[in-house]
């Protein structure tokens, strides 16, 4: 079972409780749901980690905690999960997001007629620069179609971990009364 392989690499309450750093947050990291794989939790931190993802900047991981805390959702899952964003990935979902928030937001923008954001490895913080320069010249699109393509990702995330888990859980119970049945 999957859950058995991740559960070797999760740290356990008692460990979290008595690591020197994250034991002065006392309460705020012990509930179960923040480290056990259950649907609920599991499914949330995706949603959490999807969402989280969006945030510009490096604060990705650093949001997904501050949600995952409150909302009871998996940690590590929301932690992880923020990585889908990456040097590679993180100008198409920008672009996507523009796109998205020009069609919520109605109208034509006159960044529409805005270059495409290029880097160049050779001046890797002078490129990081420009494309803080050009995501600020995509304004308002940008900003609406971040936060809705964060929410329909999360949405997306946690209904597919609902879906996957249901469909392994049917899978394995009917696995089960096959082999009980042949006996």
């Amino acid at each position: 079972m999957p859950r058995k392989f991740f559960r070797k690499y999760l740290p356990t309450s008692e460990s979290v409780r008595d690591h020197k750093v994250l034991g002065r947050f006392g309460a705020w990291l012990h509930h179960p749901n923040l480290w056990h794989l259950n649907r609920g939790s599991v499914s949330g931190g995706v949603a959490v980690g999807m969402f989280a993802g969006l945030v510009p900047g490096p604060l990705q991981m650093l949001t997904a905690a501050l949600l995952a805390i409150p909302l009871r959702v998996n940690l590590p899952v929301a932690l992880l999960t923020t990585l889908y964003t990456n040097p590679f990935t993180i100008v198409p979902l920008y672009l996507i997001a523009y796109q998205f928030g020009r069609l919520l937001g109605g109208g034509e923008h006159p960044a529409a007629q805005i270059d495409p954001f290029e880097m160049e490895w050779s001046d890797l913080f002078g490129s990081l620069v420009s494309l803080w320069d050009w995501t600020l010249m995509l304004g308002k699109p940008l900003a609406i179609g971040l936060v809705a393509l964060a929410l329909t990702l999360a949405a997306a995330g946690w209904i597919a971990v609902q879906i996957g888990w249901r469909a392994y859980v049917v899978l394995a119970w009917r696995a089960r009364r096959r082999r009980r049945a042949a006996r």
